[in-house]
């Protein structure tokens, strides 16, 4: 049986949200490989609730990555609509 890694997923989790958001995909995407393993029996289950904690936090960090890049991409094209009006209004 391998050895869970909760305490690694749970901390890759941690610094999605706090430090930078990539770490929070390989969170999620490392919690459901394992979670999916420990549910078939193939890897220790003692760790199941940091690596769940972890893999939440994943979903969460990866969640804000996009509404940031949402928020960014809409902003950027506020202006450059804005600059694109203010050129056409120049001529």
């Amino acid at each position: 049986m391998k050895p869970h890694r909760g305490t690694l997923i749970l901390v890759f989790g941690i610094l999605g949200l706090v430090a930078c958001g990539f770490f929070g995909i390989a969170a999620w995407v490392m919690g459901n490989n394992d979670l999916r393993e420990m549910d078939a029996g193939l890897m220790d289950p003692e760790g199941r609730a940091n690596t769940s904690a972890g893999r939440i936090c994943g979903i969460i960090a990866t969640a804000l990555i996009a509404v940031g890049l949402l928020i960014g991409l809409g902003i950027m094209g506020l202006g450059l609509a804005g600059a694109a009006a203010s050129a056409a209004s120049s001529h």
